[in-house]
């Protein structure tokens, strides 16, 4: 599903220059779920936008099913977004004037899905995550727990291939945190890839895989008992 090899990324700001990732080599193959743990600018945040089209790399090469994502225009970094990967965020990026159905229903507005149906659709993704019955509570109403599975619906309705989730934790007690977890494990168990960046350990665990990142570079990586109780 992503492979990756000799991956660099730089960040030049005026006359300085940042080098972020130093050459990274990692597959993650479909149906994975793995976390990514490094301490603040170890790159983490950085492959995560790179994988998702977020951001574009020096030089090495990044795989995507298959296709080789190099010098891409902008149209068509979005356009394979739109197809393969859905985001999920630690402050949720809910449109703070929009309903939970019409937040759901975003994606499929860019996709020129007709209002009538696309709101169908929400519905039927807010059911999935238990939200059905706040479909037209704003996130101002809604509990931090709630957004993320809001967020997760939203992440879900284009049938992405890969799930990108940057700390979707990081905002939530626990208690919601393990929750929204038992989510990931859910669409992860229906086939979908799911990559989460985080810095909690508890959290890392609950995936299959964990990838530990330092300056730049993998280094170390190994299965966690959730992937061994799979075999």
């Amino acid at each position: 599903m992503i492979s990756i090899s000799e991956l660099h990324k730089s960040y030049v700001t005026g006359l300085n220059s940042l080098h972020v990732l130093k050459g990274i080599n990692l597959t993650i193959e479909e149906g994975e779920m793995v976390s990514i743990m490094g301490s603040s600018g170890s790159g983490k945040s950085t492959l995560l936008n790179v994988i998702g089209l977020l951001d574009a790399y020096d030089t090495g090469k990044y795989h995507l099913n298959g296709t080789l994502m190099e010098n891409m225009s902008e149209t068509k970094a979005a356009w394979y977004r739109n197809q393969m990967i859905g985001f999920v965020f630690q402050s949720f990026n809910l449109i703070a004037f929009k309903n939970a159905m019409e937040n759901v229903a975003l994606p499929l507005y860019y996709q020129k899905v007709g209002r009538r149906k696309r709101n169908k659709i929400a519905m039927e993704y807010l059911e999935k995550v238990g939200l059905a019955d706040w479909a037209h509570h704003t996130p101002n109403e809604l509990s931090g727990g709630q957004k993320q599975r809001i967020a997760i619906a939203r992440a879900l309705i284009s049938k992405p291939k890969v799930i990108l989730a940057d700390e979707p934790t990081g905002a939530l007690d626990t208690h919601t945190s393990y929750e929204v977890m038992e989510l990931f494990k859910e669409i992860n168990n229906a086939g979908i890839t799911v990559i989460i960046v985080t810095h909690e350990k508890d959290i890392s665990e609950r995936t299959k895989r964990i990838i530990h990142l330092k300056d730049g570079l993998i280094e170390k990586e190994y299965k966690t008992k959730l992937n061994l109780s799979y075999a």
